[in-house]
């Protein structure tokens, strides 16, 4: 394996402890030991790539591996070819990044100077086959930048990385019945793999000038291909775009569904079986107090004692940051109530900079994953972007310590 110089991959060693006790009552009823903040690929200071969407999963073996897909950001939704890179030391060292083919650009055809490229993926492994399957959606650049007007339909795009490490060609998510939507796809969500295989995930679908739709979705998978098998009713909302990059996850034997949306707030629902969902109602604290959130994404962390949201908010220590994305936050959901205990709240990433005394220097960070790496800890990974400095920024992350194992996550082999 190779090892990253330093000035290229530094760890923090044993890090900052951003949080102990969330608050709830006896230490012990918290499931989380510790938050540590590391930084692991720097590029503040310019000079080097900024490495962006940085999603991981864990491949169980005697020895677990750690794959962490990546792509350089190079200005707002200009992305380069995925990229891989991985751990056999639970993130202490990584492979330098390699391109995963598949995933790469391409020239679109019938359409001169316009390329085709996969951004927001994420990979997950799929215990049933021992792929990987790494799963985002196509996107269109013209003349180096995001080609906006001449953004055609866009669909999900998956490879497939084997047992053996081989990947297989690109293929699309269909859409099974009928006309497809102009707009369908699970960028950056979070899926749920069944015992029997069968994946369970979210799609928003419709249009971004008309509005999007989340529906719950059922697929099977066999190492190879992905296939829909159902769809189940839509979530609407009628402000901006609709609703946006849903992600799920299974807690005490229900599937949990949280949604960005263009209304000030994030949303959240909660099913049986993962494609029929009530609909969705606005996160709030305990209290009943709403969230106030600007279009930003929200993540599961899933531990075998409690459900854990992370995600971005207002608040007086953020009011000059672009659409309040610094800091991340974390904090533990009551399942039963669909709320977030106040309480419990704490950062899990912090903001760097305010928006005030240097106002250029504040690194967003509204796109970033959560993964569950052992029983013992998982992690929130972000790339940091500075779109006022060249769109420069570091790849970090937080290690969160489990108190007490999580059963939810994978074992060595």
């Amino acid at each position: 394996m190779l090892r990253m110089d330093r000035r290229q991959f530094l760890t923090a060693g044993a890090g900052t402890a951003l949080a102990a006790a969330t608050g709830l009552g006896a230490e012990s009823d918290d499931p989380i030991g510790s938050i540590a903040k590391e930084t692991w690929r720097r590029n503040r200071d310019g000079g080097g790539t900024t490495w962006f969407h940085p999603r991981s999963c864990a491949i169980p073996g005697e020895k677990p591996t750690v794959l962490m897909t990546m792509q350089e950001i190079a200005g707002s939704d200009y992305f380069g070819p995925v990229h891989l890179s991985l751990s056999n030391d639970l993130g202490r060292t990584w492979t330098a990044p390699e391109p995963v083919a598949p995933l790469g650009r391409v020239p679109e055809s019938g359409h001169e100077g316009l390329e085709r490229g996969v951004c927001d993926v994420v990979p997950e492994f799929h215990a049933k086959s021992g792929a990987v399957l790494a799963m985002g959606w196509c996107v269109y650049y013209r003349d180096g930048r995001f080609a906006g007007k001449d953004q055609l339909a866009r669909y999900p795009v998956y490879a497939v990385r084997r047992p053996d490490g081989a990947w297989s060609p690109a293929k699309r998510l269909d859409w099974p019945d009928g006309q497809p939507p102009s707009v369908y796809g699970n960028n950056c969500g979070q899926r749920v793999a069944l015992e029997d295989g069968d994946i369970v995930m979210s799609l928003t679908h419709g249009s971004h000038d008309t509005g999007c739709a989340v529906s719950g979705v059922r697929c099977s998978f066999d190492g190879e291909t992905l296939t829909i098998r159902e769809i189940g009713p839509p979530l609407t909302n009628p402000k901006g775009r609709g609703l946006l990059e849903p992600s799920v996850t299974r807690f005490g034997g229900r599937f949990f569904l949280t949604i960005r949306a263009e209304d000030g707030r994030g949303h959240v629902s909660a099913g049986e079986d993962g494609v029929r969902y009530p609909d969705q109602r606005p996160w709030t604290w305990d209290d009943g107090e709403p969230l106030a959130m600007s279009t930003t994404q929200q993540h599961w962390l899933t531990h075998s004692e409690g459900l854990f949201l992370v995600y971005t908010r207002k608040d007086a220590s953020n009011a000059n940051v672009v659409r309040w994305r610094s800091p991340l936050w974390i904090a533990r959901v009551d399942p039963d109530r669909l709320c977030l205990l106040r309480e419990s709240e704490r950062v899990a990433l912090p903001l760097v900079g305010d928006g005030v005394g240097e106002p250029d220097g504040v690194a967003l960070m509204g796109n970033f994953h959560c993964t569950n790496v052992s029983p013992d800890e998982s992690w929130i990974t972000a790339g940091e972007w500075m779109p006022k400095r060249g769109a420069r920024g570091d790849l970090v992350a937080a290690r969160i310590r489990w108190r007490r194992p999580n059963k939810l996550a994978p074992a060595a082999g």
